[in-house]
């Protein structure tokens, strides 16, 4: 009978010895199987002690019930009485469902646990081939490579061996079924080993002697014909037998797989020959080879086959690996690849990726890897495959700092033994954290955290992330600081000529500069010098991911030296976080905003508030340019005055621009490149406006007072009028004017052109401002017209001389500044000419077409490439402006949605009014947001306006990075680019020519 309250405390019991169904783990305790143990307190405090009681239990349970009649009493008696198999045996049972079911499969297995001699604790390459000498086919390969696997993960759950010596034995289990495989293949076809040499080269963590539990044991196979024998005979036989061994690797049976042999890193890829000669690997590299191929080769070492070959192999190859860093866009390249690896990860499993995601295992890997192909060139120490032995003498060679390395290595010895034991449990290969509670519980139990698992395992993973993270890129920048600054005596730093090296590889191109700025900026012991200590670490980052890292710095220097004893700057760019990023990208992407900065550089301080990139409405601008016109004594301080207002908000629209297309850490770039444009050309067109509308009141008052003898006008055209200007456009307007009454004609039309003349005068007085360029050829009869007229002379001239394309000039005429009711009296005036009754008649449309063939033929400058040209090229802003012009000119009088100036929104307009088929509006739109893109690159970029892609490599590519592609993809970006016009040009064809 049961006593009573008897189950509630075992349940009690079993629930605070951390199962978590205490019920059922008392039904497996009352198993037949457990009779004789069941009631032995060590077995519950072993169990107790495991990451998963409960798994573990049930693994003992099934391990028992497989057991002889004679055999299950040894094993009980051995696990009460012996602590060291209790712990091992327990510990694999409680971490490892899939080598519970390998016990219960295998039940003698179990006494490759018992054994606890000196060799038995650390076991090597030949304990290994020992172990799995006797497996002659594949499945009984299978079965002693888990036994040995078992000892491994015993030895690890315990606390053993740690994380490095784990890594190291799993990669020599690797080597010794390798050689396993080729044995059990060679014997199995005599005739294809007789006649060939075979080395067999681990890449990879095999190479480096850090496996994990779980992964693809790459290789790269050489092969060689023995004395006599016909090469390529002998190649194909060395094929053979090289496919052979993957297979019995990498095969399903029914002991299950080993694990997959991918020899995809070979000279090729997929594509090469799976074996070749050591002349045909050496050509290849000499000459073919891509940068990344050399960082693999980083951890290249011969581990089966024939020793002389691997070891010629070897010997061959490594002067290759460490000259890599001398190589063209060498940090380019590897740069490069990371991010593919990174953008290849499904956004659902970003935040989960142990290996491959910000702040994973590869991060460190590849900061330590390119160190090593940095330095390595110069100091053999480095030459180690191993990532955590790489690291260690990086720090002792003084390449890294020593406590970076130390929080680094930290980092990734947790990481990395979370990433075993995800591993372990079903001998999968996944470097994804689980969700499961239940498997988050077992995983933070199976390394040590045994009070709250799943939240002090969330906590540890989160803040090795994080340290990751910070620590991976300052990795490469604070020795920099650390060799130039030499404040802490005794500290091994960089050399020069090492300083120098690493500032080239990561793409400064005048390093010896560089570092006389690095000096300069972080010397001394001034609260400034200490702070942009701290700063420049991540800084030089930022400008190392720019195309122009120099004129970064250079850059951040000139800042610097103007603000850098404001109190205000440096605590901006120390506690306001994304300031700092944001200056870096503005400093570093082109030579406009820098150039703005530096004429006024207290303008920084829109970088650290948050509004402080948000365009200003036409309202407020024009509120603070008249204000500031009003205090000044003089025309020329007024205009000046203006002048400084738009160079500031060039700077905020600029940088604004800037970092929305590049993006930052904690914002991603706008993923709508034409509300970028938008946003520019609303925000330039504004500002123009504004700064003509200041212009024109100092020219009035300082001439007239407060009235002018004649009402006036000022008509944005063109760009400007549509609101689409660019950072290097001129401002198209038309000069309009109506005298006052009582005044006489000829007096106001003087007043009206001595007001233009002062107007433009000012406008383009040399200052340390940019000038703004007005431009008044699109006025009747062009340059040989008067340049202002009166309205009534506006409307004789356009009732008996306007050409058509004057009225389709007028399409995107809008009043910008001057007297409000005459502006808006001159579109009345236009909008029948723009927006003719009925809509174009055909001799008009031929008119308008036979124009722009002309147009295409003539103006295209000499030389220039028809489909890279911004405005004029195929598929360019011309043909798709012309086609929804054209449109307007025929549809606008009945479609009153098409009567707009800007041309994004006369498209959107031309399709919802079925004028324009969607795919067809959507391509246009495409290439003209695009073509504009371009142009707004290329003055950012140059510093001065351009139709087409600059020339020079660093230019093109900073193009390129301020359009979202990476470097080293400038080849991609033109490819996209000439597809992107050549669709528009065939709708142009169609839609505007009728073809």
């Amino acid at each position: 009978m049961t006593v009573p309250g008897r189950r509630s405390s075992t349940f009690i019991r079993l629930l605070r010895s951390g199962f978590t169904d205490p019920s059922a783990a008392a039904r497996l305790l009352d198993s037949a199987a457990l009779a004789s143990v069941r009631t032995d307190p060590v077995l519950l405090d072993a169990l107790a002690a495991t990451a998963d009681p409960d798994l573990a239990l049930l693994g003992l349970v099934r391990l028992a019930e497989a057991q002889s009649e004679e055999e299950r009493p040894v094993l009980l008696d051995t696990l009460v009485s012996a602590k060291p198999l209790r712990d091992r045996l327990l510990g694999v049972l409680g971490a490892s469902e899939a080598l519970a079911d390998h016990l219960a499969r295998h039940p003698r297995d179990w006494h490759a646990l018992v054994t606890y001699e000196a060799a038995d604790l650390h076991p090597g390459l030949a304990e290994f081939e020992l172990g799995l000498a006797q497996a002659h086919d594949p499945i009984a390969l299978r079965v002693a490579y888990r036994r040995c696997l078992l000892s491994i993960a015993a030895r690890d759950v315990c606390g053993t061996i740690d994380l490095a010596e784990t890594a190291a034995e799993l990669a020599d289990l690797a080597t010794a079924t390798l050689r396993a495989a080729l044995r059990i293949a060679r014997a199995a076809a005599p005739q294809d080993a007789a006649q060939c040499r075979l080395a067999v080269i681990a890449m990879g963590k095999c190479g480096g002697n850090e496996l994990n539990y779980v992964s693809d044991v790459d290789v790269i196979f050489v092969g060689e014909a023995v004395n006599g024998a016909d090469e390529a005979k002998a190649i194909q036989a060395a094929t053979r037998l090289a496919s052979h061994l993957m297979r019995i690797c990498s095969e399903t049976t029914v002991e299950g797989t080993i694990w997959p042999v991918d020899a995809n890193l070979r000279p090729e890829g997929r594509n090469g020959p799976l074996v070749r000669t050591l002349s045909s690997h050496l050509a290849y590299y000499q000459r073919w080879a891509k940068t990344w191929e050399f960082q693999a080769l980083l951890k290249a070492r011969a581990v089966a086959g024939d020793p002389d070959l691997g070891a010629q192999y070897i010997d061959a190859i490594t002067p290759l690996v460490w000259q890599a860093a001398e190589r063209e866009n060498f940090v380019a390249d590897v740069q490069k690849m990371r991010r593919r690896v990174v953008d290849n990860i499904p956004a659902s499993q970003v935040d989960r990726e142990l290996k491959l995601g910000p702040g994973g295992l590869r991060d460190v890997e590849f900061a330590v890897q390119l160190l090593q192909l940095v330095h390595g060139r110069s100091d053999a120490g480095l030459h180690s495959g191993t990532t955590l032995d790489a690291l260690q003498a990086l720090a002792a060679g003084g390449y890294v700092g020593r406590a970076d390395a130390a929080q680094l290595g930290d980092a990734y010895r947790f990481l990395r033994a979370m990433e075993h034991r995800i591993q372990l449990y079903r001998l999968r290969r996944t470097h994804l954290v689980p969700e499961d509670e239940a498997d988050l519980r077992r995983l933070g139990r199976s390394l040590g955290l045994r009070t709250e698992p799943v939240a002090e395992l969330t906590k540890a993973w989160r803040r090795h992330a994080s340290v990751v993270r910070r620590l991976h890129e300052k990795l490469f920048y604070r020795p920099l600081l650390d060799a130039v600054a030499q404040l802490a005596p005794g500290e091994t730093r960089l050399s020069p000529r090492a300083a120098g090296q690493r500032l080239e590889a990561l793409g400064y191109a005048d390093p010896a500069s560089a570092l006389r700025h690095l000096e300069a900026l972080a010397s001394g012991v001034t609260r400034k010098a200490a702070i942009q200590r701290t700063l420049l670490p991540v800084l030089l980052g930022w400008f190392a991911d720019s195309a122009d890292p120099d004129a970064g710095l250079l850059n951040f220097r000139k800042v610097s030296d103007a603000l850098g004893k404001t109190p205000w700057y440096l605590r901006l760019l120390r506690d306001e976080g994304a300031a700092a990023e944001n200056l870096a990208r503005v400093l570093s992407a082109g030579r406009l905003a820098p150039d703005l900065l530096m004429r006024a550089p207290e303008a920084v301080a829109l970088l650290g508030d948050p509004e402080g990139l948000q365009p200003r409405t036409l309202e407020a601008l024009e509120q603070e340019v008249l204000a500031a016109v009003g205090r000044a004594g003089s025309a020329e301080a007024a205009v000046a005055a203006a002048r400084g207002v738009r160079r500031r908000e060039l700077f905020r629209t600029a940088a604004a621009d800037i970092i929305g297309s590049y993006g930052t850490e904690d914002s991603p770039a706008e993923e709508d490149p034409g509300a970028l444009v938008d946003r520019v050309g609303d925000a330039v067109s504004d500002l123009t406006a504004a700064t003509i509308a200041g212009a024109l009141r100092a020219a009035v008052r300082d001439h007239w007072g407060e009235t002018l003898p004649t009402r006036f006008a000022i008509i944005g055209v063109g760009r400007f009028g549509g609101h689409e200007l660019g950072y290097g456009s001129d401002a198209d307007v038309l000069f309009v004017h109506e005298p006052r009454e009582g005044v006489d004609e000829q007096e106001a039309a003087k007043a009206a052109q001595t007001v233009i003349a002062e107007m433009r005068r000012l406008l383009q007085l040399p200052t340390a401002d940019p000038p703004l360029l007005i431009d008044a050829d699109l006025r009747p009869e062009g340059r040989s017209g008067p340049l202002v007229r009166t309205l009534s002379s506006y409307a004789a001239y356009y009732r008996r001389w306007a050409l058509t394309w004057e009225s389709q000039a007028l399409l995107r005429a809008e009043p910008v500044a001057g007297d409000i009711d005459l502006g808006r009296r001159f579109i009345d005036l236009i909008d029948p000419l723009r927006y003719p009754d009925e809509g174009l008649g055909d001799d008009a449309v031929r008119e308008i077409r036979r124009l722009k063939a002309r147009m295409e033929s003539e103006r295209l400058p000499r030389g220039a490439d028809p489909t890279l040209h911004t405005k004029l090229g195929r598929g360019g802003l011309s043909d798709v402006e012309w086609t929804v012009q054209l449109i307007q000119m025929r549809h606008a009088w009945s479609q009153p949605s098409l009567r707009t100036t800007r041309t994004r929104e006369a498209l959107a307009a031309a399709q919802a009014a079925g004028l324009i088929p969607a795919e067809e509006a959507q391509i246009l739109d495409e290439a003209w947001v695009l073509a504009t893109r371009v142009r707004n690159a290329v003055m950012l970029v140059r510093g001065r306006a351009g139709d087409t892609f600059p020339s020079e490599a660093r230019e093109l590519s900073a193009v390129g990075r301020y359009l979202g592609y990476a470097e080293g993809t400038v080849g991609e970006m033109l490819d996209d680019y000439r597809r992107t016009t050549r669709r528009a040009r065939a709708v142009v064809d169609d839609l505007f020519y009728g073809a």
